[in-house]
C-alpha cells in the first residue's frame, strides 16, 4: 500500500496522516522510514520483475485481474497477477502487473515480458470473458486454454432445469474427484 500511495503523489510527510485514517492511530513509522522502505520496496519488485525464468517450466498457469476499491488515478486499472505450478508441483508468484481492465494489451504485455524472460507455458486457465485467451494465443501460440473448473460446473448447472441441478452437481463432484478418466 505504501509503495503506492507514494507512486500517485503522496510524499512521505504525507504517509503519517493518511496511516492514521487507515489505522486509527500513529503507526509509528517516520518520513524517512517511509521512503527508506518505499525504495527498498521498489528496488526488491524491479529484481522480481525482472527475474530470469528460463529455469521454471510450467505445467500450468493461473491467471487472474485484482480490481482494488481504491481509485488512485486511473478509473479502470487492475492488478494482473499469474501463479505457475511446476513439474515439481510448487506453486510460484510469476508475475504482477498494473493492467487496464483485463484488456487483451495488458495481458499481452506482461505475457510477452515473461516470456522475453524465457517463460514457458502448457496450459493456461481463465474465465473466458476477458482478454487473457487471445493474449495467451498470440505469445503463448502452443500452450492448451482450460476453463476453470467452476465456471464449466456453473455454466452446465445454470442450463439444467432446477430440480436436476443437486444430482448434475453431485455428477460433477465425482467426475472432478475421480482417481483417473476411466
Amino acid at each position: 500500500m505504501l509503495p503506492l500511495l507514494y507512486l500517485h503523489g503522496l510524499s512521505s510527510g504525507d504517509f503519517v496522516p493518511a496511516l492514521e485514517q487507515f489505522l486509527g492511530g500513529s503507526p509509528g513509522l517516520s518520513s524517512a522510514s517511509v521512503t527508506r522502505l518505499t525504495n527498498q520496496w521498489q528496488d526488491d519488485h524491479t529484481v522480481f520483475q525482472q527475474r530470469d525464468l528460463k529455469d521454471r517450466d510450467f505445467v500450468y498457469v493461473w491467471a487472474d485481474g485484482v480490481h482494488p476499491k481504491v481509485r488512485l488515478g486511473q478509473a479502470h486499472s487492475c492488478v494482473l497477477v499469474l501463479l505457475g505450478v511446476r513439474l515439481d508441483g510448487a506453486k510460484q508468484l510469476i508475475a504482477l502487473a498494473e493492467g487496464l481492465r483485463e484488456s487483451t494489451e495488458s495481458w499481452a504485455d506482461l505475457l510477452r515480458d515473461c516470456r522475453r524472460r524465457g517463460m514457458r507455458v502448457r496450459a493456461g486457465g481463465r474465465r473466458r470473458r476477458d482478454g487473457l485467451w487471445k493474449a495467451l494465443a498470440a505469445v503463448f501460440p502452443a500452450a492448451r486454454h482450460q476453463r476453470r473448473w467452476v465456471h464449466k460446473a456453473r455454466n452446465i448447472t445454470n442450463a439444467l432445469p432446477k430440480s436436476a441441478q443437486p444430482g448434475a452437481t453431485k455428477a460433477m463432484q465425482e467426475i472432478y474427484n475421480a482417481e483417473d478418466r476411466r
